[in-house]
């Protein structure tokens, strides 16, 4: 790698300002590894920064997230192609996917195994020691989570690792059972996963929500046995007819959307749960009785993913966990404005991916 001075990279400078650039290839210390980037999706999270979105950006320098110049991209995958020292198990060649968070190891929520909760909540891709998987080369901190990936695995399953990931997580912190009706709100290629996975747990009955009808096919063949279109019918309506006007018992909001987040609030039943799991927009307003002395609601959040890659990995491998078709569009990282465009405006598009 001594010759390796520079890369190509999406490098984030302000929002609107994301420039196509070589940049110098990572430096490695002690414990740390190098990537050859193979793949990487665009997230939701991503576009929303290039936008300028006040959950990444903040109001002023004092609560402002991203640290610039940063590379975006947390959902990679690639080949290990350097080692600086002890790296345990993983060996040059290896097919490698890290966790989006880049866990400090010190405070009190990494000691206690609770890494995805670190208070130093450094993702890949928003901070310039943790630069992402939009270049050619991506470094692991020696305190990430990597996991090995099968060398069956195509590119589209490898760089859907993160993504599904994020919807375990937030599926598992819904509980669900058996007699459990449940509403997916949101169906990107999380939310549709989501309805897969919930669909393994054989509740009575999933029910997805989705603005984009090219999505509804799609999410059934995913498991979703109804998809509602909250453009074209009121769906508290038909979800109260649904469940006998009783509403349902699980809303996972994965839209990001606040009208979603008060929609879900309404739907439940008494002692229903309310997942959030997208990152919303804007501030809720919402009768906050109805948690309370209303319908004694149980309200959980969900923070990207906690230990489930292992199992994201058996699922695919096993075809259980399904992939098809959740990679829409991919594009050659040079391309990546027309890859954000097609990301947010095309109907088609479920998962956007960039490869150097």
């Amino acid at each position: 790698m001594e010759k390796m001075k520079k890369m190509s990279a999406v490098v984030t400078y302000a929002p609107g300002d994301n420039r196509y650039e070589e940049y110098p290839v990572p430096v490695l210390s002690e414990g740390e590894i190098l990537l050859k980037v193979k793949g990487c999706g665009i997230c939701a999270g991503d576009l929303k920064a290039y936008h300028g979105g006040i959950r990444v950006w903040g109001t002023s320098e004092e609560d402002r997230y991203i640290e610039t110049p940063c590379i975006p991209g947390h959902e990679f995958y690639g080949e290990v192609v350097e080692i600086c020292g002890d790296a345990g198990d993983i060996q040059l060649g290896d097919l490698i996917c890290a966790e989006q968070v880049v866990p400090c190891g010190e405070c009190h929520f990494c000691k206690n195994g609770k890494y995805w909760m670190c208070t130093r909540s450094a993702v890949f891709g928003f901070k310039t020691y943790a630069n992402g998987g939009f270049a050619e080369y991506v470094k692991l901190p020696k305190t990430c989570l990597k996991h090995k990936l099968p060398k069956n695995f195509t590119k589209e399953q490898s760089v859907l690792v993160e993504p599904i990931a994020c919807g375990m997580h937030a599926l598992e912190q819904a509980n669900i059972g058996h007699d459990d009706i449940v509403v997916i709100s949101g169906l990107g290629a999380i939310g549709m996963s989501m309805c897969n996975i919930a669909n393994l747990k054989l509740p009575k009955l999933v029910i997805g929500l989705e603005l984009r009808d090219e999505r509804a096919q799609m999410a059934k063949e995913y498991g979703a046995d109804i998809v509602l279109n909250p453009a074209s019918c009121n769906v508290s309506e038909e979800i109260m007819k649904l469940t006998n006007g009783l509403g349902c018992s699980v809303y996972v909001e994965a839209s990001g959307s606040p009208r979603s987040a008060v929609q879900g609030l309404n739907v439940l039943c008494n002692h229903g749960r309310y997942v959030q799991m997208g990152v919303l927009s804007d501030l809720v307003s919402a009768d906050w009785n109805t948690i309370g002395d209303g319908k004694e609601l149980t309200i959980i959040g969900s923070h990207l993913s906690a230990k489930v890659y292992p199992a994201v990995i058996r699922g695919i491998e096993k075809g259980l966990i399904k992939t098809d078709g959740l990679i829409s569009h991919c594009y050659k990282l040079a391309d990546w404005k027309k890859a954000y465009e097609t990301a947010e405006r095309d109907p088609d598009a479920v998962k956007v991916m960039l490869e150097p």
